[in-house]
Formats: C-alpha cells, sequence, structure tokens
C-alpha cells in the first residue's frame, strides 16, 4: 500500500485533484503522518493493523461515500463537528448563513437577550455555533433546535454536548405540522433554517455520492412546490417571531427572487438577498413589523 495507489484507485469516481485530496485528508486524520512523511513513504510503514483500518475506509470511499461519513466528522466554522449519514454534510455556504445571522444579534443586543431558533437543525452545525459564538460577545441568548428526525437530533446535541455549548435545547418537531409547531413559542428574536430546498428535477445536476449519501429528506421539495418550507416556515415567523424580529433562510439559488417575494407578501420589511462567495443568491433575510 502507498499512497499514489490510494490515489489510483479514487481516481475512478473523483478527479485526480480531488481523489488526492481526500487521500490526504483520511490519512493524516487516521496516522500520526504529515503529508511530507506520505509524499516520503510513510504508508508503507504503517502498522499491518492500520494498513488494514485504511483499507476498509478507502472501500467505502471508492462507492463514492463522502470523506465526512467516513471520518465522522466535518469541519464547520473552524470546529469539528461529528456527522453521519442521518445528517447533511456542513456545506461553507452555510458559514455564511452564521455570519449574517451573528452581525444582526449583535445589532439587535438589548437588555431582554436575544432568543434564536434553527428550524431543521441537522447536525446542529447552525445551532452549536450560533451559540458558541454568541457566547463570546457576552450578549444573553437562548438557542432552541428543531427537527423531526431521531437521528438528526441525537447527532446534533451530541455535538453540542461535545463542543460545550450552552443554553441550547434540542426538539423532535414536524414544522410542516401546525398542531406541533403551535405549541412553541411567539418570542423568538431570530428565526434561522436551511430546510430542504433541492427540487426533484435538479437531480441531474447534483454530484453522485450526494444522491447515493446523503438524506433525501433534509435534501428535496416536491418540482411543484419549491418553496414549501420557506412558506410554511415563513407563516410560523408571523406568529412567533417578536416585533422587529428577524428570519434567515438560506436559499436555493433559483429562486432568491420569489422567496424576496414570499417574504414581502407576508408583510417583513428589510427584505435582502445575499449573494454567496460563488456568487449565488444563497441567503435571504427580512424584519417582521
Amino acid at each position: 500500500m502507498n499512497y499514489r495507489d490510494l490515489i489510483s484507485r479514487l481516481a475512478a469516481k473523483y478527479e485526480t485533484g480531488e481523489a488526492r485530496a481526500i487521500v490526504r485528508m483520511l490519512l493524516e486524520n487516521r496516522t500520526n503522518l504529515s503529508w511530507t512523511d506520505i509524499l516520503c513513504g510513510g504508508v508503507e510503514t504503517l502498522e499491518p493493523e492500520k494498513k488494514e483500518e485504511i483499507e476498509t475506509l478507502v472501500s467505502r470511499l471508492e462507492t463514492g461515500e463522502p470523506i465526512q461519513y467516513v471520518l465522522g466528522e466535518a469541519d464547520f466554522y473552524g470546529r469539528v463537528f461529528h456527522v453521519a449519514k442521518g445528517v447533511l454534510v456542513p456545506r461553507i455556504e452555510t458559514e455564511e448563513l452564521i455570519s449574517a445571522v451573528l452581525s444582526a444579534a449583535v445589532a439587535m443586543k438589548s437588555d431582554e437577550g436575544i432568543k434564536v431558533l434553527d428550524i431543521g437543525t441537522g447536525s446542529g452545525c447552525i445551532a452549536v455555533t450560533l451559540a458558541l459564538e454568541l457566547e463570546k460577545t457576552g450578549i444573553d441568548y437562548q438557542v432552541e433546535a428543531l427537527d423531526i428526525s431521531d437521528d438528526a437530533l441525537r447527532i446534533a446535541s451530541g455535538n453540542a454536548e461535545r463542543l460545550s455549548a450552552k443554553h441550547i435545547s434540542f426538539h423532535k418537531v414536524d414544522i410542516l405540522d401546525e398542531a406541533q409547531t403551535s405549541q412553541l413559542p411567539n418570542d423568538y428574536t431570530i428565526i434561522v433554517s436551511n430546510p430542504p430546498y433541492i427540487c426533484n428535477k435538479e437531480r441531474a445536476e447534483m454530484e453522485a455520492h450526494v444522491l447515493e449519501h446523503e438524506p433525501e429528506l433534509a435534501l428535496f421539495v416536491p418540482d411543484n412546490d419549491p418553496l414549501l418550507f420557506y412558506r410554511v416556515i415563513t407563516e410560523f415567523a408571523v406568529k412567533h417571531l417578536k416585533e422587529k424580529g428577524k428570519i434567515f433562510f438560506e436559499i436555493n439559488r433559483a429562486y432568491g427572487k420569489e422567496t424576496a417575494e414570499l417574504l414581502k407578501n407576508r408583510g417583513f420589511i428589510g427584505v435582502e438577498i445575499i449573494k454567496d462567495q460563488f456568487d449565488n443568491d444563497r441567503i435571504a433575510s427580512a424584519q417582521n413589523i
């Protein structure tokens, strides 16, 4: 076994540059080897048990399973989150959503503090990161996070505990079920969500490893109702946001204008669509009256 052989094996599934990056990530994570050690033949000197472990993990990668699932972790906002097949792998675009929410939270600072609701928390990357970052500001805060998935809630609460997040709670709630959501408080300062927003018709444009391994429940909406979750969450926000409270969405780049119109039509003001680093419409924000 050597690193070149591993790259060659993964090059059947990935471009060579990406295959090299994945092999490097795997070896540095699962061995004490630096990249220099790896280039100088360090893989060949590994103990048989470690080589067997690497072989098992590479076999999973050959199926297209994301490296984050294989390693059981993903980097997000400068921290390492546990991830597994029950939750989406955190994306860099979502870090920009975090930054937008934090800027608003600091600007909205008051003696009453900040109460944040994260809808569809998944791995908890949004809720946990917000709790940890708000802790640094000295603002009194509380973070609540909702998900319909037991697996997601288990992973998210584990991440909160592992990263020592404070003032955060997790609840099993189906945001599409008004009987459940009506029981929630009506005093949130900020509501944030990265809900399912990919239409089924967009499957052909997606990478195979996402389609084959990441949870469909967290990805897709019907072609005939692409704004399903945005509409429902907006209606929820009308009733559950405080006066002058704010709502933040990560959005499908194809529906920025439609999402903005949805928020305006429900009476929200200051509606803004923010582009991500790739110049795509990615974040929608608005303020309750």
